[in-house]
């Protein structure tokens, strides 16, 4: 199945209400996953979100299917350094190449002096990992907040390594 086409932008507060939905219903998983109901996409207020999406160093783009927005992302941009979180994708559109088109779509959006990217997840979030890991990021380091466990992988960008030729002994 091919992934459905997306159109991805910036998200305006005009729309904060459906992205804190879209949010919430995508991280349930998340918490039936760590038995945690409580872990910040669900517990986090409209109002901690508009100012969220107020914020200049903040930047959170959206995945619209038609009129309907169906993912997003939040990147957080500090000096050279961004870090991605939240990515979300609603319930029914799950495991359809959405999440990775958000990601996908971040270094085209980021200040030019960005030199790397920082996202994090829970430890226990296989296909979050396995994701991540796909499209060039490594795992660094886990760090413990409360009972949950978050893996940090790092990508740094404009350091793809060179394509290696495809070398084979003469037989």
């Amino acid at each position: 199945m091919s992934a459905p086409e997306v159109r991805i932008d910036v998200v305006e507060d005009t729309v904060a209400g459906e992205l804190l939905t879209v949010r919430k219903a995508a991280f349930v998983s998340e918490a039936q996953l760590y038995d945690d109901p409580h872990i910040p996409p669900l517990t986090q207020t409209l109002e901690e979100l508009r100012a969220d999406l107020a914020d200049p160093a903040v930047i959170t783009l959206g995945a619209w299917l038609g009129h309907r927005l169906v993912g997003s992302i939040r990147v957080g941009v500090e000096g050279a350094k961004a870090t991605l979180g939240r990515l979300a994708v609603v319930p029914d559109l799950q495991g359809q190449g959405i999440g990775t088109q958000l990601l996908l779509a971040v270094p085209e959006r980021l200040p030019a002096d960005i030199a790397e990217v920082w996202v994090f997840t829970g430890r226990d979030s296989v296909q979050n990992l396995a994701m991540y890991a796909k499209h060039g990021y490594e795992h660094e380091y886990d760090q413990a907040a409360g009972d949950l466990t978050y893996a940090y992988l790092r990508k740094i960008l404009g350091d793809d390594p060179e394509p290696q030729p495809d070398v084979r002994p003469v037989s």
